[in-house]
């Protein structure tokens, strides 16, 4: 299922969510596959769960990447500090 054209390059947004098969050793339950896009920039995961509630998930996770944006960054500090 496609959900959106990222037109704002600026930005985080789910761009699919599509059934997928379980992991290895993994529950045999309904797994998704989604896809959360900014530019050229992917993430991709798999949740198990309805299509509704992993497209939820997804949101959440894009929604979150772009308040961390907005705020200047992540918290995490990357290389030492002197």
């Amino acid at each position: 299922m496609m959900l959106k054209d990222n037109a704002n390059e600026n930005e985080y947004c789910v761009e699919m969510v599509e059934k997928t098969m379980a992991p290895a050793g993994a529950p045999d339950v309904k797994w998704h596959r989604y896809v959360i896009g900014k530019g050229i920039s992917k993430i991709e995961g798999k949740k198990p769960g309805s299509l509704q509630a992993v497209t939820q998930h997804a949101e959440a996770i894009a929604e979150n990447l772009n308040l961390r944006k907005a705020r200047g960054g992540t918290m995490y500090v990357y290389g030492k500090q002197r």
